[in-house]
């Protein structure tokens, strides 16, 4: 089944017509006879145009919901799922549902419909977005209870926001269209102010600017489109960390601030020529701090060629404009290139390139710069140039000795030589090479000899084509050794890709250790010191490490040397060093990945809570219907007995007030003892439970167990020579006196409980005393035998006196807290066995007998 569409109005503040808006679409889609739409929860606020555009929509009843004695209306999702709907139209996302319903939180109804096939359409303000909680407090001074998760809402397929100036707003309420009259100037005066209205409105627009980026970045993805699409301004700085940076930063600030919205990216190539300069790190340091106080964020790239290093970079982030200073340059220098500025310049395409100028244009230091070619390593390097330089030498002092070769001979030995310098060296050895060989080759074998003048020209067409050859091959190796490398990086970042997926489809035991693996992962494959994933509550707000991996995790992203963010609340910082340009994308899956793992660990430890909220919601309505019912039953018999004996106008003879008084004490014991029980269920919910552990005699606490029974009711089998067991012997005592009186319940008249203890010691295994308390009663199945031990619960049709259902679950929690267990077994012959297991005292050189085996057909123990 397909999974249903989430249309949300998104608005600044109550009143601005989201509720309108939606119900105006429902009539539109009707009259278009597109879709079957139905109200399932609309609240018009006594909002006289709202109410009317609920006419004529159908309404599914509400659902009535009692709590504390008063009776509210929820949404009544089984009736929508029966009535399966086209789209349902479902008022205020972030309502918390009235305590006993469904769910918490309304828009868990909403997920729910989608996930049945249903479209949604629904309503939510600003201010109750869970990551502006912060922000809107600290604009309205009012705290929103009630909010939904932000990615909720960003899960949405489309999000329409309902703007409103806060002029017109005003206008409407003191028209008295949003609160009733005795309402509206105190809302005027506090929430309603302007300068609120104003702030909640551009949050509202700025956080929907976001999700439209986020959309039109996904399908560019999706469509894998490369240009830049100059739907907001994004300006991208090259930073080289000299003096100028300063000037290019507030430039670039000025630029985006005349269009709203505009964004500010800095990025620094490391470790290259042009943009990388020779930097000052003290330099840089201030020039992040100038960015991020304008509202920018800084990058830093690693990158062989810088140029190309920061188009991929601006390309990548999708940036219209593209901020660098003046050359620093000498004009000398320009003999050897055109410099980086005029390479972005020429290469940009449609990102428009500024070039801004400072007084430290053409005032760098006079270096030569020259273009770094594949790295083959330091030994290949060295032996390339040996080969090229030292080779071409050596080669034509032994061909002085082989008279006769020819001219034609000689070159090709010279050639094989260059291209040996080649393979082994790369570009400059091979030229090298040519030069010298064909240096040596003039000098030596081309005539007039011993000179470096040719008087063929044919010997000057050989000696060049020779040069040529020589270079060609050269650049010929060199371009295969890069492709080389580029080959092999594309496989290394798809190897670790296919690792990240297999990572997180592994799963781990929990999502705190499958996050603090993915970080450690991406601290691995990048080379990192350390991996810290660090989030925060608004963009004001400090940031805190969610999950960090390695020694000395960054706390802040200005801390690392490598920063992606996720968002405005989310960032993956490494500490170690920089990263080329082409590692941030694949630094950017992982990023995306943590965010999810982040997510899912929230969402999970969400449901943890919600479970145990919900088993506590359980306990509490059974603990009210205990005290309402198992409770009252024997004080009710306690003040009838007393009432009796307190009237004046009866005569009670002895025997009587006897049995009166009986009945009392009885009432109180039963009263006693479910109190008790009540107490320990609620320690153990708490976890306030602690044993004090010690050895302990069995036969010392199996007596004082049988306190609440008849004492011809159990028969006892616990031999003397049992050792000792580590148990707490006030828990114990309550835990087998609950297991005995469940048993003498049960058990037919007449018919004894046995209560046999029995010490075993398997092989390889510790040492454990075993306690079985064998009834002869209707017995439990099997699929029932661990619902019994749940709060609460009585098996089978057991009278409503017969107690509260906490016994066998307090008994298994005491016992389970002192490392022991308690299980339900099928007694031999019919019946129940509790059988209660807890570690004995290790005995050095004690061979414990094996426990007996029963025949199914015969009896327990005779009676």
């Amino acid at each position: 089944m397909a999974r249903g569409r989430l249309r949300i109005y998104l608005g600044a503040a109550p009143g601005v017509g989201k509720t309108y808006a939606m119900l105006a679409e429902a009539h539109r889609r009707q009259a278009r006879g597109t879709a079957d739409v139905v109200v399932g929860f609309v609240e018009h606020h006594n909002r006289r145009l709202t109410a009317e555009l609920i006419d004529g929509l159908e309404t599914v009843p509400r659902h009535e919901v009692v709590h504390r004695g008063a009776i509210f209306t929820e949404m009544d999702v089984d009736a929508i799922l029966a009535r399966k709907p086209a789209v349902a139209l479902v008022d205020e996302l972030a309502h918390t549902n009235v305590p006993g319903s469904r769910n918490a939180k309304r828009w868990q109804d909403i997920e729910e419909l989608l996930a049945a096939g249903i479209d949604v359409v629904s309503t939510v303000n600003i201010q109750h977005l869970e990551s502006l909680g912060d922000v809107v407090e600290g604009i309205t001074g009012v705290r929103q209870r009630e909010t939904v998760p932000d990615a909720v809402v960003r899960r949405a397929d489309q999000i329409e926001l309902v703007d409103m100036s806060p002029q017109a707003l005003r206008r409407r309420l003191a028209h008295g269209n949003v609160y009733a009259p005795e309402k509206i100037d105190a809302a005027c005066a506090n929430y309603f102010r302007v300068g609120n209205l104003t702030a909640l409105r551009e949050l509202a627009l700025l956080w929907t600017a976001d999700r439209v980026d986020e959309y039109l970045q996904r399908y560019r993805e999706e469509q894998g489109i490369k240009g830049t699409w100059q739907a907001r301004e994004r300006i991208v700085v090259g930073l080289t960390g000299g003096p100028e940076g300063a000037t290019l930063i507030r430039r670039a600030a000025r630029i985006a601030a005349k269009g709203s919205g505009g964004e500010v990216l800095a990025v620094h190539i490391s470790r290259s020529d042009g943009l990388a300069g020779a930097g000052s790190p003290q330099a840089l340091i201030e020039q992040r701090a100038l960015v991020e106080s304008l509202g920018g964020t800084f990058h830093t790239v690693l990158g062989d060629d810088p140029a190309a290093a920061l188009l991929a970079f601006a390309r990548g982030v999708n940036a219209t404009q593209i901020v660098l200073g003046s050359s620093r340059r000498r004009a000398w220098q320009y003999t050897y290139g055109p410099g980086v500025s005029a390479t972005v310049t020429r290469d940009s395409g449609d990102i428009d390139v500024h070039i801004v100028s400072h007084e430290h244009a053409a005032k760098g230091r006079g270096r030569i710069p020259i273009r770094k070619v594949t790295d083959l390593g330091r030994t290949r390097t060295v032996a390339g140039w040996l080969i090229g330089v030292v080779g071409p030498l050596l080669l034509a002092v032994l061909l002085t000795h082989a008279h006769g070769l020819g001219l034609s001979t000689d070159m090709l030995l010279f050639l094989s030589l260059t291209v040996c310098a080649a393979l082994v060296g790369g570009l400059f050895p091979a030229i090298a090479s040519a030069l010298v060989g064909s240096t040596a080759l003039n000098y030596y074998f081309t005539p007039p000899l011993h000179t470096l003048d040719i008087s063929s020209p044919e010997n000057i067409l050989a000696v060049g084509i020779f040069t040529a050859v020589g270079i060609a091959v050269a650049s010929v190796v060199d371009l295969a050794a890069r492709r080389t490398q580029q080959a092999a990086r594309s496989q290394a970042e798809a190897h670790t890709l296919s690792a990240l997926a297999g990572t997180v489809l592994r799963g781990a035991p929990s999502g705190d250790s499958l996050l603090t693996v993915l970080l450690d992962q991406v601290r691995e494959t990048f080379q990192q010191d350390s991996a810290a994933l660090l989030e925060r509550s608004g963009e004001h707000s400090p940031w805190r490490i969610a999950a960090s991996a390695g020694s000395c995790p960054p706390e802040r992203p200005e801390d690392g040397d490598v920063d992606v963010p996720v968002g405005t609340e989310l960032a993956l910082v490494l500490r170690g060093r920089v990263l080329p340009a082409e590692d941030r994308r694949l630094l950017g899956a992982f990023a995306a990945q943590a965010a999810v793992l982040l997510e899912r660990r929230r969402l999970a430890r969400e449901a943890a809570a919600a479970r145990r909220e919900a088993e506590g919601n359980r306990i509490r309505t059974a603990l009210l219907a205990a005290v309402s019912h198992d409770l009252r039953t024997p004080l009710a018999g306690i003040k009838a007995a007393v009432s009796s004996l307190r009237a004046e106008d009866v005569e009670w003879d002895e025997a009587d007030e006897a049995e009166l008084l009986a009945g009392i004490e009885a009432g109180a014991d039963r009263l006693d003892h479910l109190i008790n029980n009540l107490l320990d269920m609620s320690r153990l919910q708490t976890g306030t439970v602690t044993p004090l552990i010690h050895e302990t005699d069995l036969d010392e606490v199996v007596p004082f167990a049988l306190g609440g029974v008849a004492a011809d009711a159990v028969k006892l089998d616990v031999p003397e020579t049992l050792p000792m067991i580590h148990a707490d012997a006030g828990l114990l005592e309550r835990s087998l006196a609950n297991l005995i009186e469940n048993a003498v319940k049960y058990s037919p008249d007449g018919v004894k409980v046995l209560v046999k203890a029995d010490a075993l010691h398997p092989p390889g295994s510790a040492a454990r005393v075993e306690l079985r308390v064998v009834d002869r009663g209707p017995g439990v199945p099997e699929a029932a035998k661990e619902r019994i031990f749940a709060p609460f619960q009585r098996y089978g049709d057991a009278p409503r006196g017969a107690g509260v259902g906490l016994g066998l679950a307090v008994a298994r929690g005491f016992v389970e807290a002192m490392g022991g267990t308690v299980t339900a077994e099928d007694t031999p012959g019919g019946g129940l066995t509790m059988v209660v297991t807890l570690p004995a005292v290790d005995l050095p050189d004690v061979n414990f007998p094996e426990k007996p085996q029963l025949s199914p057909n015969r009896k327990a123990e005779p009676e």
